[in-house]
């Protein structure tokens, strides 16, 4: 395939809005691509994938091309350059390339297999933190957060009947298969995008990946039970709960952002989800709010880093010291928001860390210090061996 110059220069603009700038992988890509009408699939698809490859395996390529890390937009060009060479082509005779030698490109990759924060492009921090948590699992962990992500949707029973959904995708010829993991869950097996469908915007389906699926129904909910979701954020799984209680009874979605609550108004109406409301943190509404759910929610901010596949720029972003400050919000939210649940009612801890701090640890601190509850189960979603996102969910009762 000849590289058109524009193409790669999208491709650095697009490093450089992500890496150096800071921007959101997905979002500078979305405004990135529409930017040039002229640009047909194929080219779109060149642009995100290369995007996104080099975002995952920075170190790797910048390490191939003589650098580190893509902090400049001369080591964007040089790790572009390192990782066309990997992929057979013949780099044109550009100044931006210029010194970027195949032989050597191949060496410098063949000896960085050798090394793991090399060959799975990770900072030393998070090889260091994954070896400390998760101990000889963290390998095969690592290598799974740098496949590719599938694309997964949850059937909205409240618009549509998973049949229609599956007449709709054989319809429009996009292959699928259906989940044994989920009920409502059926997964993708294209690029097509769906949220431009019909079928998407009537909220026949939302788009949420298999591990994400299984939050809601650990809650287990009756129609007609007083649910919070304490950190709604956007709501996906806040939709999934409306759909499980068959729109009867009533859900209160908080969030401390809100923007976020304001999507999950849009996204309701689309899901014809009537029975959520949503309410803004405020201090004190533990306190107003206090024992009033038969269910509580707190899929609580974590570090991610079971969804690092899906969000690869995050394991750049992300920091020991950040990560430790999630753990101290996972605490503070744990012990501030369960006294919103009703003595006999069931609270569900989540989180898509796969790291123990962020999880079991997180409960068994809090039980401690809790006597009124004691666990259910909990759930380990590994993505090495699910195929999915990593998650945690654990469910505990209050007893009295």
């Amino acid at each position: 395939m000849r590289l058109h110059r524009n193409l790669c220069e999208a491709i650095v603009t697009g490093l450089e809005q992500i890496l150096i700038q800071g921007a959101h992988a997905g979002y500078a890509i979305d405004i990135l691509l529409g930017s040039n009408k002229k640009w047909g699939a194929r080219d779109r698809n060149f642009i995100a994938d290369h995007i996104y490859t080099l975002i995952r395996y920075q170190r790797l390529y910048g390490y191939a091309a003589g650098a580190d890390l893509i902090d400049t937009p001369g080591t964007a060009w040089q790790a572009l350059g390192a990782y066309l060479i990997s992929a057979g082509h013949e780099l044109p005779d550009w100044p931006e390339w210029a010194g970027l030698d195949a032989d050597t490109v191949h060496a410098r990759l063949a000896a960085a297999q050798e090394h793991r924060i090399l060959a799975e492009s990770i900072p030393d921090w998070l090889e260091q933190r994954g070896e400390e948590e998760l101990g000889s699992r963290w390998a095969a962990e690592v290598k799974a957060l740098n496949a590719q992500a599938p694309l997964c949707i949850r059937v909205n029973p409240l618009r549509a009947t998973r049949e229609a959904v599956i007449d709709f995708l054989t319809t429009e010829q996009v292959p699928f298969t259906l989940s044994e993991t989920a009920a409502d869950a059926i997964i993708i097996d294209s690029r097509k995008n769906l949220r431009t469908s019909y079928a998407y915007r009537s909220g026949w389906f939302e788009v949420q990946d298999v591990s994400s699926q299984l939050v809601a129904p650990a809650m287990d909910v009756s129609p007609g039970m007083m649910v919070i979701d304490a950190c709604a954020g956007a709501g996906g799984k806040t939709l999934h709960l409306a759909a499980l209680m068959q729109n009867k009874g009533r859900i209160t979605a908080i969030d401390i952002y809100p923007d976020k609550l304001r999507e999950l108004e849009s996204r309701a109406r689309r899901n014809d989800a009537k029975i959520i409301r949503t309410l803004p943190y405020t201090d004190g509404l533990e306190q107003t709010l206090q024992g009033t759910a038969d269910r509580l929610l707190l899929d609580v901010p974590c570090s991610g880093t079971g969804v690092i596949r899906r969000n690869p720029d995050a394991k750049w972003k992300l920091s020991a010291d950040l990560l430790d400050q999630y753990i101290m919000a996972q605490q503070d939210i744990l012990r501030r928001y369960s006294i919103m649940l009703k003595p006999g009612g069931v609270m569900v801890y989540a989180t898509c860390s796969i790291f123990p701090s962020e999880n079991e640890k997180q409960v068994q601190a809090f039980l401690a210090d809790h006597a009124s509850f004691t666990m259910l189960d909990e759930k380990k979603i590994s993505p090495a061996a699910s195929g999915f996102d990593g998650f945690y969910i654990c469910r505990l009762q209050r007893t009295k």
